[in-house]
C-alpha cells in the first residue's frame, strides 16, 4: 500500500535519492574497485588471497542487498531501512581510518596469506563487514524507492520509471568517476585514511540530503513478508495436493473486495506451473478463506513470477564474474604497466574510470537518441524490452574477455622480451567494451525485476541484480581456486595458472579466453531462457473499481490528505 498525495512523488523527489546515491557510490566504488589493493600492500595478502578476499567481501556486501530488500518489503520503510543501514555504513568506515592510519593496527609484510592475525584481523573484518552490511542494505532498499515516486498504471509515469533506472545507472556512475580518479589519487598520493575520510563525508552528506526529502517521497507502507507469502503458497499448495484443480480457473480464489483492489495488485491467472494454482483451491468445508488454508490467485503468480524470474538470474552471473576480474586481476596487471602520460603518473587503479566514462557519455546518448527511435521501430515504450538489453551486455562481456586475453598477451610479451612496460591504457579497451555491457544489463534487470515483481516484493526483487553481481564474485572466487587447483596438476611448472605474486610468469591471459568460452555458451543458454519467460501481465480495472478509484481521488483532493492509499 502507498501512502501519498498529489504535492508528492515524481521527478522532484527522485533528486534527492539521485544525489545520495551520487555520493554514496564515491566511496563504493572506490572500494570495491582497490580492495584488492589494500589487502595487497597494506594488509599483506599475496595475489590469490587478495584477489578472493576481495571477491568475497564484494560479494558479501552486494548479498546483502537482499537483507535490506527484505526489510523494506516487510518491517521497514525504504527511507528509514537506508537511514539505518547507512549509519553502519559509516562505523565500518570509520574502523577503516583507524586501521589505516596507525601502523600498529596493520600487519609486517610476510611471505605467508595470513599476514593479518589477532586483533589486526579482528578490526579489519570488523570494519569490512560493517561496511558490507550498510552498503549492500542500502542498494536493496533505495533504488525500489525511487521506483516507487511513479505510478505503474499511469502510462506516462511509466516512461518515467524506465527513465529513472537509466538516470540511477548513470548518478551512480558519476559518483564511481570521481571516486575512482580523486579519491583513488588521494589513496595512492596522501594515504589510504585520507581516501577513507573523503568516503566517509560523502557518504555522510548523501544521508543528510535523502532524509531531508522525506516531505516529497510517496512511501509504500511495509505489508506482509515476501518470505511469509512465498512459504503459504509452497505450504498450501502440498496440503492441497490431493485436490483436483477446476477447468476454469476463474474457480480459484481472488480477493475482489473494495479495499483489495484500492489498495491491492491483482495479477492475472497463468498457465505455467499449474501444480502451484492448487494453493488457490479453497477446501470443502471451508466456506471463508483462512491464511495458512487458502492463497489468492495473485498470491500464487506472485511466487511463479519469481520462479521465471530464477533462469534469468542464474544466467547473468556469469557476467559478473567477468567483471570481477577487471577489479581484481586486471586492476593488478595495471600496477605493471608504465601508467605515465607526459609528467603525470595515472593511478594503476583509475583504470576502471575508463568505462564509467563510457557510461557517462553514453547513457544520456541511450535515453535521448537511441530509445526515441527504436521506440519508432518497435513501438515498445522502452526502445527494447528489458532481457534484450540484458542480452546485449552478455554478448559484450564475453568480447571483453576475449579482448583482456589478447592484451595480456602482448603485455607479458613487451615485458619478458624487451623489457618494456606496455602503456596502461591498452587495457581501456577490455574496461571500455565492458562498461557498455554493464550499461546495458544493470540497468536492464533493475528496470526487469522492478517492473516484473509483485507489488509487496519490489525491494527484495530489485536487489536480485545485485544477488546476480554477488553470486558472480563468490564464483570467481571458486574458479580462481578451482582452475589453481587444476592446472597446477596438468602444467610443467607445477604452478597454477593464478598462482604467486609476480604475474609476468602466470596465465592469466588462459583464464580470461576460459571465461569468454564460457559467455558464449552461458549467452546460448540465457537465449532460451529469455524466450521462455513471459512478461506479467497485472488484472484490469473494471467500470465498478474504476468508479472506485475515482471517487477515492476526488475525496482525496478535496480533503488534502496525505494518507490516502492509492494503488501501486
Amino acid at each position: 500500500m502507498m501512502k501519498s498525495s498529489s504535492r508528492q512523488g515524481g521527478d522532484k523527489a527522485t533528486i534527492f535519492i539521485l544525489v545520495m546515491m551520487g555520493l554514496e557510490n564515491i566511496g563504493f566504488i572506490t572500494l570495491m574497485f582497490t580492495a584488492v589493493l589494500y589487502f595487497y600492500s597494506v594488509m599483506h595478502f599475496d595475489l590469490s588471497a587478495s584477489s578472493t578476499t576481495t571477491t568475497n567481501f564484494a560479494g558479501t556486501t552486494l548479498l546483502l542487498s537482499l537483507l535490506g530488500g527484505f526489510i523494506s518489503d516487510a518491517y521497514m520503510t525504504r527511507l528509514n531501512t537506508c537511514l539505518v543501514f547507512g549509519v553502519l555504513e559509516l562505523l565500518g568506515y570509520t574502523l577503516m581510518i583507524i586501521q589505516s592510519h596507525y601502523k600498529k593496527l596493520q600487519p609486517d609484510p610476510c611471505n605467508d596469506s595470513k599476514c593479518v592475525k589477532g586483533g589486526q584481523a579482528l578490526m579489519l573484518y570488523t570494519s569490512i563487514g560493517l561496511f558490507a552490511l550498510g552498503a549492500g542494505a542500502i542498494r536493496g532498499c533505495v533504488p525500489a524507492l525511487g521506483a516507487d515516486q511513479y505510478d505503474r498504471k499511469n502510462p506516462k509515469e511509466q516512461k518515467q520509471l524506465s527513465r529513472f533506472f537509466n538516470w540511477y545507472m548513470l548518478c551512480t556512475t558519476l559518483g564511481a568517476t570521481i571516486g575512482i580518479t580523486i579519491v583513488v589519487w588521494v589513496n595512492t598520493h596522501k594515504g589510504w585514511d585520507k581516501g577513507f575520510l573523503i568516503s566517509v563525508i560523502c557518504a555522510f552528506v548523501g544521508l543528510l540530503i535523502i532524509a531531508s526529502g522525506k516531505p516529497l517521497y510517496r512511501v509504500r507502507v511495509p505489508g506482509d513478508s515476501a518470505l511469509s507469502r512465498i512459504l503459504q503458497v509452497l505450504v498450501v499448495s502440498i496440503k492441497n495436493m490431493k485436490e483436483q484443480l477446476p477447468e476454469d480457473s476463474n474457480a480459484l480464489y481472488e480477493n475482489h473486495d473494495q479495499e483489495s483492489v484500492l489498495n491491492e495488485e491483482h495479477i492475472l491467472h497463468t498457465d505455467q506451473f499449474r501444480l502451484l494454482d492448487k494453493a488457490a483451491i479453497i477446501p470443502a468445508g471451508y466456506k471463508l478463506p483462512a491464511k495458512w488454508r487458502v492463497c489468492t490467485v495473485t498470491q500464487v503468480e506472485e511466487v511463479k513470477i519469481l520462479t521465471r524470474m530464477m533462469p534469468i538470474i542464474l544466467s547473468t552471473i556469469l557476467m559478473n564474474t567477468c567483471l570481477a576480474q577487471l577489479q581484481t586481476l586486471s586492476v593488478q596487471q595495471g600496477t605493471l604497466m608504465d601508467n605515465h602520460i607526459g609528467s603525470f603518473k595515472f593511478p594503476a587503479a583509475s583504470i576502471p574510470v575508463i568505462p564509467l566514462i563510457f557510461m557517462n557519455i553514453l547513457l544520456p546518448i541511450y535515453e535521448f537518441i537511441f530509445v526515441p527511435a527504436a521506440r519508432k521501430l518497435t513501438g515498445h515504450p522502452n526502445g527494447i524490452t528489458q532481457l534484450q538489453r540484458v542480452g546485449i551486455g552478455l554478448v559484450l562481456s564475453a568480447i571483453s574477455m576475449s579482448i583482456g586475453g589478447i592484451i595480456e598477451v602482448k603485455r607479458k610479451h613487451e615485458i619478458n622480451h624487451h623489457g618494456k612496460r606496455l602503456g596502461l591504457f591498452w587495457l581501456s579497451f577490455q574496461y571500455g567494451i565492458f562498461g557498455i555491457a554493464d550499461m546495458f544489463t544493470l540497468t536492464g534487470l533493475m528496470d526487469f525485476f522492478y517492473s516484473e515483481a509483485p507489488a509487496g516484493m519490489r525491494s527484495i526483487s530489485t536487489s536480485f541484480a545485485y544477488l546476480s553481481w554477488s553470486l558472480g564474485y563468490f564464483l570467481s572466487t571458486a574458479l580462481v581456486d578451482a582452475t589453481n587447483s587444476v592446472t597446477s596438476k596438468i602444467g610443467n611448472s607445477k604452478m597454477g595458472w593464478l598462482e604467486g605474486r609476480d604475474m609476468n610468469k602466470n596465465h592469466v591471459e588462459r583464464f580470461y579466453w576460459f571465461l569468454a568460452i564460457l559467455s558464449v555458451l552461458n549467452f546460448m543458454n540465457y537465449l532460451y531462457w529469455a524466450s521462455w519467460y513471459s512478461y506479467k501481465k497485472d488484472a484490469p480495472i473494471n467500470m465498478n473499481e474504476e468508479n472506485s478509484l475515482k471517487a477515492k481521488s476526488d475525496h482525496t483532493e478535496e480533503t488534502g490528505s496525505d494518507k490516502t492509499a492509492t494503488p501501486n
